[in-house]
């Protein structure tokens, strides 16, 4: 099985951030933990910069004055091919709803950037969103309303 970057982050928030934050273990038992569940220490390390990154970036709350509607962001070439128009409609979409700042819709780029994936389809913009959402203090109605627009689906289908 190729593992990622991205399931070592999603184990790491399911299993371990998602339902006790305050429960995390150091570093050191966090990584035996991986280990044990099969990662290799490499996407394990990888994945530990990625969260060090997004905590060397978290924005001051309020920094930016919490306007919908503000200048289009342009996306460069490699963005454009790692973020289908799907994904970064899902970003404006996120932007001009107030769920997202523009300095944590760049945030979220730079993070999906960062993951060693060529292409990134919506569930896992929308995690990482999550994750992005959950490292800000002051954002929890914005986690809130991503948490439940993510598993909104997730019931038994109607027939």
């Amino acid at each position: 099985m190729k593992e990622t970057i991205l399931d070592v982050l999603l184990y790491l928030f399911e299993n371990y951030f998602y339902d006790d934050p305050d429960a995390v273990r150091d570093r050191d038992s966090l990584q035996t933990g991986l280990l044990q569940a099969g990662f290799s220490p490499a996407e394990v390390s990888k994945a530990f910069d990625w969260l060090d990154e997004l905590a060397r970036q978290r924005p001051a709350v309020g920094l930016l004055p919490n306007i919908a509607v503000g200048p289009v962001r342009v996306y460069v070439d490699v963005e454009e091919a790692r973020l289908d128009i799907e994904c970064r409609g899902f970003l404006m979409f996120l932007e001009h709803n107030g769920i997202l700042d523009r300095l944590q819709r760049e945030l979220v780029v730079d993070r999906v950037m960062a993951l060693d994936q060529e292409e990134i389809d919506l569930d896992d913009l929308k995690w990482v969103v999550l994750m992005v959402l959950f490292n800000q203090p002051g954002q929890e109605a914005a986690f809130a309303w991503m948490e439940s627009h993510m598993f909104e689906g997730d019931g038994e289908p109607l027939h």
